[in-house]
């Protein structure tokens, strides 16, 4: 989508280029526009109507009100669902025959009032991280058993004896 300001400099550009003696088609083409866009937006600025493309205003017709939405929250942060995840929450409600939204509206809801952390009684996970390689740079700095399963048939003898 092209906005008006812009449409207004690349019409002056196309207006410029043929002054100079270009085609219009030509023109059209090197900018990669096509010669009916430029049409339209000639017409759209003579009779004085601006951009004609729809702006969406409207809001969903199944949005939460705000009455529901703090029937959420207080399901949420009741002491029966307090520490159990959105995805734990609606089926034990479906479960009890009553459904207050789904899940991804539970999680949308509680992340725009900021209560989307840790819900649970115990201490958060903490993040893992990858062990840091060991690296020799001479003989004898490391040293590690070797784990690997052989059959009786794939082991050999031991080489000091």
């Amino acid at each position: 989508m092209t906005a008006l300001p812009e449409r207004d400099q690349v019409m002056a550009m196309v207006a410029e280029a043929i002054v100079a003696g270009a085609r219009q088609e030509r023109a059209c083409e090197v900018i990669s526009l096509s010669e009916r866009t430029l049409q339209r937006w000639q017409n759209d600025q003579a009779e004085g109507a601006c951009d004609r493309r729809p702006a969406r205003i409207q809001t969903p017709k199944n949005k939460l009100d705000e009455l529901e939405r703090r029937r959420l929250l207080a399901i949420a942060n009741s002491p029966e669902f307090g520490h159990l995840s959105p995805s734990q929450i609606v089926p034990r409600l479906v479960d009890q025959g009553e459904y207050v939204a789904s899940e991804s509206t539970f999680y949308r809801v509680l992340k725009a009032e900021n209560q989307l952390k840790h819900r649970g009684a115990e201490k958060p996970a903490k993040p893992r991280y990858k062990p840091r390689a060991l690296a020799a740079t001479a003989p004898g700095q490391l040293f590690s058993w070797d784990i690997t399963y052989c059959t009786p048939s794939q082991r050999s003898p031991p080489a000091w004896g």
